[in-house]
């Protein structure tokens, strides 16, 4: 969740843009959802890390977000409103990051049509069985956006018969507590869980003070019709805005605002419906997602304040099929769906009052065949078309939010793999991948009331994968080709406007590993390094902004079986040019870092105490700024935090 961000806001006014289960394995390349369905083991997606519980619980994190940045290996930016759902940066792509990531929950795409993070905080951290991370273009499947990739996020299913729940305190620096208790009771073809939390923290600046309160809850219901559940998930959140700060306000107290008066709001409520069964080859599937929410902000300045409100519905509905065959020795997995999307705002604010409307249908189709033999060759292929209908009105004067247009993009990948050697894997990816400007962005064009054109990626990688006895390693490198690029372009036009960019690339390295070098030791690493630049045009050569060259991130588990624990990690994040340097003629760069966190558990029973940590060692830092020395948006100094968890 981000407030309408200052590259939006220089365009043209202040604004608020609010975004709004299978078996766990060890491994760190193990995924279970690749065709949008449990996979057969034997064609499970290729290269992609996966998160257990195990390793959320034992390092510690307290959100979903954090546990894909701090055990993931995602790259991450402080938000900019004191919420915990933190931008994230799958392969490189800046201040568009969150964009150019598709988030999915159980099935359900949590991005919406709105310049904001998916806000992962209002999912329960200990209702997550795990979460899966696919790099790179994924747009058959996925729909718009999934050019960085894919995070899929999946929550534990109750047995028949289970039992359980916990209750969970933590208290911390900066005036933060977290108070959950969670339960799941399941009968013979029934099921329930629910879980309450509650969340606060002054945050280490300055009127930057955030509260959440959250209920989930959800029923499953088990017979010859196969699965069918319904879940809610309704958040209240509360923030306050502590703004930018230029380099030299930064230097002289990181913890500093300059806007001590503004705040904001938000309110939202999902609902879901969810069936699967199984009728002989054939597995079907479907879910219907309805999310309503409100959001309101304030802010002030010398020459007034600004206050902004909106209302915003969102439906989806996805029904597909699978059919799996086995001919000749070979399985054959054939996927096809229907992907259906509304979603509706209305804003009441100083500057807009638009009303905004999306519509969208795509039909999709993959096919995998696996065939017989040592090497275990592998081939898939998939299409997809998509098509949207955009309007907007706003009768406000000096705006350019009054639109009607349609809009039809295709998508197409094409991957294949084979085992070189025992335990070695060899696979190469193309594909075609695309996203659709939101209407926040159409909003503030260089043209008034002319939406932007369509992005698109011409994506390739090659990649080997190894996975022999305690050692797994997956070694990526990759490419993406843009045109159209959507981005906030700080020089366009008067005061800076969303354009199309000309035509980009992102191009780089990935290395995921995991090595258990004793029975109670295990380390865990991601290395990501990327080259984002202008293929042509007026800026060509030059490196985009809001890209760092290279991201370092390695933990360190220890878990001897006595009821202890431990885990510490370590993340370096090197130099990026600052927001607003497209010319790439800004004097300075965003200064690399490098954070360490760490927790120690111990279990008495049923209980268990920890203690953990936040940037150890208090370096100064930060991850956002949208000017040259300034438009800063500090990150956390060190944060320590006591727990107890009582599991029943």
């Amino acid at each position: 969740m981000t407030i309408f961000s200052s590259r939006c806001a220089l365009a043209a006014a202040v604004a608020l843009c609010f975004a709004a289960p299978a078996v766990a394995q060890n491994s760190q390349t193990i995924v279970i959802s690749g065709s949008r369905f449990a996979s057969d083991p034997s064609l499970l997606p290729i290269g992609a890390t996966t998160i257990t519980a195990a390793e959320i619980r034992r390092a510690g994190v307290t959100d979903v977000n954090q546990a894909i940045r701090k055990i993931g290996g995602v790259y991450g930016r402080q938000s900019l409103t004191g919420s915990p759902d933190f931008p994230l940066d799958l392969r490189g792509f800046g201040s568009s990051s969150d964009q150019n990531v598709v988030i999915v929950l159980d099935g359900v795409r949590m991005n919406e049509n709105e310049l904001s993070s998916a806000t992962l905080s209002t999912i329960p951290i200990d209702m997550v069985e795990r979460i899966d991370i696919m790099r790179g273009g994924a747009s058959v499947l996925y729909g718009e956006g999934a050019t960085g990739g894919v995070i899929s996020i999946v929550t534990k299913r109750p047995q028949a018969g289970a039992r359980g729940g916990n209750v969970f305190a933590e208290l911390g620096q900066f005036d933060s507590s977290d108070l959950r208790l969670s339960g799941v009771q399941g009968f013979d073809g029934f099921a329930i869980d629910a879980s309450v939390g509650q969340q606060r923290t002054d945050n280490y600046r300055d009127n930057n003070e955030f509260k959440q309160k959250q209920f989930n809850g959800g029923v499953q219901f088990q017979g010859a019709f196969g699965r069918l559940s319904l879940r809610a998930d309704i958040a209240r959140q509360d923030q306050r805005f502590a703004g930018s700060l230029t380099e030299d306000l930064f230097k002289a107290n990181p913890r500093q605002t300059k806007t001590p008066n503004d705040f904001g709001k938000m309110d939202s409520d999902r609902y879901t419906a969810a069936w699967e069964n199984k009728v002989g080859a054939f597995d079907l599937a479907a879910e219907l997602a309805h999310r309503k929410k409100d959001v309101a902000a304030a802010y002030f300045a010398s020459w007034g304040a600004s206050r902004s409100s909106y209302d915003s519905e969102q439906t989806q509905f996805s029904p597909r099929v699978r059919h799996l065959a086995q001919f000749d020795g070979m399985l054959n997995e054939l996927v096809t769906g229907f992907d259906f999307g509304r979603w509706n705002r209305v804003t009441t604010a100083d500057y807009s009052a638009a009303e905004a409307t999306q519509r969208s249908k795509a039909f999709y189709v993959r096919d995998e065949l696996k065939f017989a033999g040592a090497q275990q060759a592998r081939l898939a292929a998939g299409v997809r078309r998509e098509l949207f209908e955009k309007d907007s009105f706003d009768p406000m004067p000096f705006t350019s939010a009054t639109y009607s247009i349609k809009q039809a993009q295709n998508a197409w990948e094409l991957q294949g793999s084979v085992l070189a050697a025992p335990g070695l894997t060899a696979w190469a990816k193309a594909g075609h991948s695309f996203r659709v400007a939101t209407s926040d962005e159409n909003a503030f064009t260089p043209q008034a009331n002319k939406p932007l054109e369509t992005q698109v990626s011409h994506d390739a990688e090659i990649g080997l994968g190894y996975a022999q006895g305690a050692a797994k390693l997956d070694a990526r490198i990759f490419r993406h080709n843009l045109d159209n690029e959507i981005y906030y372009n700080p020089v366009a036009g008067m005061f800076g406007a969303n354009t199309n960019l000309d035509p980009t690339q992102r191009k780089g390295f990935e290395l995921d590993g995991s090595y258990r070098f004793a029975p109670a030791w295990q380390v865990l690493g991601h290395y990501q390094r990327v080259q984002a630049k202008f293929r042509s045009g007026q800026y060509a050569g030059r490196e985009l902004a809001l890209v760092p060259s290279h991201i370092v991130t390695a933990r360190l588990a220890w878990l001897p079986g006595d009821g202890q624990s431990a885990d510490i990690g370590v993340q370096r994040v090197a130099e990026q040019r600052y927001g607003d340097d497209f010319f790439n003629s800004c004097n300075a760069r965003i200064p690399a870092y490098t954070t360490v966190d760490g927790r120690y558990a111990r279990k008495f029973g049923q209980w268990e105490l920890a203690l953990s940590a936040l940037n150890l060692f208090d370096k100064d830092h930060y991850s956002q700024a949208f000017g040259c020395r300034s438009g800063i948006y500090p990150d956390s100094g060190r944060q320590l935090k006591v727990s107890a968890r009582y599991d029943f």
